[in-house]
């Protein structure tokens, strides 16, 4: 066997229904308002969301919403959530999907308590952005397709779509506290 090393802060919960522990989750990061970041389509379809909602309804969270993101996550999208989330005062981000939601997630959670443009923190090579985020929104995670490793990783990935530019950004302050 070869040797390893595997490193991740992200409190990972394995099994049916988990989800429906997310009250007890949030709780535990003293959150008194969230964001659900979802996708679309499946996550609404399936019920998820609504189940979700009724979790945190059922525990006194208050909640706000912002779905519709896309494959290759877009910059648009972030700065709309960023604005939802200092307008509703937003103290938490709960992303409800894959690669792509967690990646918004995460740009939105850097962008809420940051002056500038979100944008100045992403990078098309290391070294070379405008700025590093110092503080962010804590993150969580309900993880509907395993593939990107996204819920416990420390890097995101958002695309500026009028400029056609896809960039990065990777720092311990995006890793999601909990994936379930």
């Amino acid at each position: 066997m070869r040797s390893f090393e595997y490193y991740t802060p992200t409190k990972v919960i394995f099994g049916k229904d988990t989800h429906l522990k997310i009250a007890t989750l949030l709780k535990e990061q003293n959150c008194k308002k969230v964001l659900i970041h979802y996708g679309g389509h499946s996550a609404v379809k399936s019920g998820l969301i609504d189940e979700i909602r009724s979790v945190l309804e059922e525990a006194g969270i208050a909640y706000v919403t912002l779905g519709g993101v896309v494959p290759n996550p877009r910059l648009s999208k972030v700065r709309e959530g960023i604005e939802l989330c200092r307008r509703e005062n937003v103290d938490f981000l709960l992303a409800v999907g894959g690669g792509s939601v967690i990646d918004s997630a995460k740009a939105i959670a850097m962008g809420v308590p940051y002056d500038g443009d979100v944008w100045n923190f992403f990078s098309e090579n290391k070294g070379e952005v405008k700025d590093v985020p110092k503080k962010s929104l804590p993150i969580g995670v309900v993880l509907t397709i395993a593939a990107t490793g996204s819920e416990a990783s420390n890097s995101c990935v958002i695309t500026k779509s009028d400029e056609k530019l896809k960039r990065f950004c990777d720092n311990d302050i995006n890793r999601p506290r909990f994936a379930i």
